[in-house]
């Protein structure tokens, strides 16, 4: 005996009614949806499209402003840090014995407290071969001193300034290849010394908010961090210097508008203790 499917899962037609039952079924099939329930479809996509893009913006907008927090916060510590190092080394081999293209203070602060200027002077570079390892003087005959490699970084009135060991100060008269010309004569217990130049450096901010370090040897002010409104020195000791910086983020967040520039900030402060300075 066969079976419909319909009788194998209970329900019983009539032969003659199973034929209405199946027109019925094609024409609700032709009718589709209402135009009312394909309003009520798009409203709630809608709907659920305009939640799912205010997510988006949110955390996209989230996104920026902590990329751009910690973008302000990376650039400020790679300047603060050099800056640290070589305020550290203020005065190292420098007895102000002769001005450096300029500069005859170990360190000097604008008089005006909104000038952000700095400049010191010390051996802050030490000089170096071609593969990196650092040189020495190897003889001293009167004016005269031998390196363990040759070097051009004395060459030019600019850069004649040079300490041996960080035990006292000296210009370079003249080279010739290893063989540096002093206008002093260094004494003889310093051969085995390692050569540091004497540099004067000078830290400011330009008219673009840009924190500058500046060699004072005709190559410009080049620019440490952008985005730093504010920059103070304050020397509350002989020997101790305090900094304080103020940066600021690249762009504005709109949720800050309302109150103020739209722009966040940081503040850092530091004390730091100058190591050559009584």
């Amino acid at each position: 005996m066969r079976f419909t499917p319909l009788e194998m899962t209970g329900f019983t037609i009539q032969r003659g009614k199973w034929r209405g039952f199946l027109n019925g079924v094609n024409e609700m099939n032709r009718k589709g949806v209402s135009l009312v329930e394909l309003l009520i479809v798009l409203v709630i996509s809608a709907v659920f499209m305009a939640a799912v893009y205010r997510t988006f913006i949110y955390q996209q907008r989230t996104y920026t402003v902590q990329d751009q927090v910690v973008e302000m916060q990376q650039n400020v510590r790679s300047a603060i840090n050099k800056m640290m190092r070589e305020i550290r080394m203020t005065g190292f081999g420098y007895d102000e014995s002769f001005p450096v293209n300029g500069h005859n203070k170990r360190i000097k602060k604008k008089g005006n407290p909104s000038d952000p200027r700095l400049t010191i002077v010390g051996g802050f570079k030490q000089i170096n071969d071609s593969n990196g390892n650092p040189i020495k003087v190897v003889s001293i005959n009167g004016d005269q001193i031998t390196l363990s490699a040759v070097t051009s970084e004395f060459d030019g009135s600019k850069n004649e300034h040079m300490t041996i060991g960080g035990v006292g100060s000296y210009r370079v008269k003249s080279r010739t290849a290893n063989v540096l010309t002093l206008y002093s004569s260094p004494p003889s217990y310093l051969v085995g010394n390692y050569i540091f130049k004497i540099q004067a450096i000078t830290y400011d901010i330009n008219n673009n908010s840009v924190l500058t370090r500046d060699e004072n040897e005709g190559g410009g002010a080049q620019p440490l961090a952008d985005n730093i409104e504010d920059l103070t020195f304050q020397q509350p000791t002989t020997d101790t210097i305090q900094m304080t910086l103020t940066a600021r983020t690249r762009d504005r967040d709109p949720d800050l508008m309302k109150g103020g520039d739209g722009y966040r900030r940081r503040q850092i402060s530091s004390t730091i203790k100058l190591r050559n300075i009584n």
